[in-house]
């Protein structure tokens, strides 16, 4: 098998606050779940970009912070949608990552080696 992930970041998109369609309860343990791991696993990603309600897990209060934040302690990257963050009026409660436009998140998106989109 040929790695082909050399030529550019790790990039993890989250678009929302939950994983999966379906139970609203089973998605949010289920993004617990998925963060908890990521900040396990040796291989890292570089960047993180957090969108729409996706946002609502850097926040103060967020059951996942202390895994962003250990992620953040590690050099990833976490970029936060400044747009999300305003629409939800949440911005003054951000506690994990920076505040981040369409601009950088597409240009990061469009740049990456590996996009995983869960």
């Amino acid at each position: 098998m040929t790695d082909k992930s050399n030529s550019g970041r790790f990039v993890i998109v989250i678009s929302g606050n939950k994983l999966g369609r379906g139970n609203d309860e089973l998605g949010t343990v289920l993004m617990k779940a998925f963060l908890h791991t990521v900040a396990g696993q040796a291989k890292k990603p570089d960047v993180m970009i957090f969108y729409n309600t996706g946002v609502k897990l850097t926040v103060q209060g967020s059951d996942v912070l202390e895994d962003l934040k250990q992620l953040e302690s590690e050099g990833v990257q976490i970029l936060v949608c400044g747009t999300c963050l305003n629409y939800f009026e949440i911005k003054d409660k951000l506690a994990a990552g920076v505040v981040s436009n369409m601009y950088d998140i597409v240009e990061t998106m469009s740049n990456a080696g590996r996009l995983l989109t869960p």
